[in-house]
């Protein structure tokens, strides 16, 4: 599904600000659904539901997704709640947290 794909590498370049990793390698997404050429749902968690930069990060989302033509519902989950195990090799790596 090229359009996933899209929206995937466009979500690799957003970065937790806290803690400088991307938030698809920190496995803060969950889902990521094409409704349409151009529309997509998205549901990510953050690391705390006390998380301060939700706002921020759902906005950087939009903006890279605006910039290729995408538009996107997203959706905020805390369930399942996030932990470090759902985190990629290379994030526990760039963190310094050996698995």
């Amino acid at each position: 599904m090229p359009l996933k794909d899209d929206v995937m590498n466009e979500l690799k370049t957003v970065n937790d600000p806290e803690l400088g990793v991307n938030i698809v390698d920190l496995g803060l997404v969950y889902e990521v659904e094409e409704r349409s050429e151009k529309d997509v749902f998205i549901k990510l968690t953050l690391t705390s539901p006390a998380c301060p930069l939700g706002p921020q990060i759902i906005d950087e989302i939009k903006q890279k997704l605006s910039a290729i033509g995408l538009t996107a519902e997203i959706e905020i989950t805390f369930n399942p709640p996030w932990g470090p195990d759902m985190m990629s090799e290379d994030a526990k790596f760039e963190l310094g947290i050996m698995g």
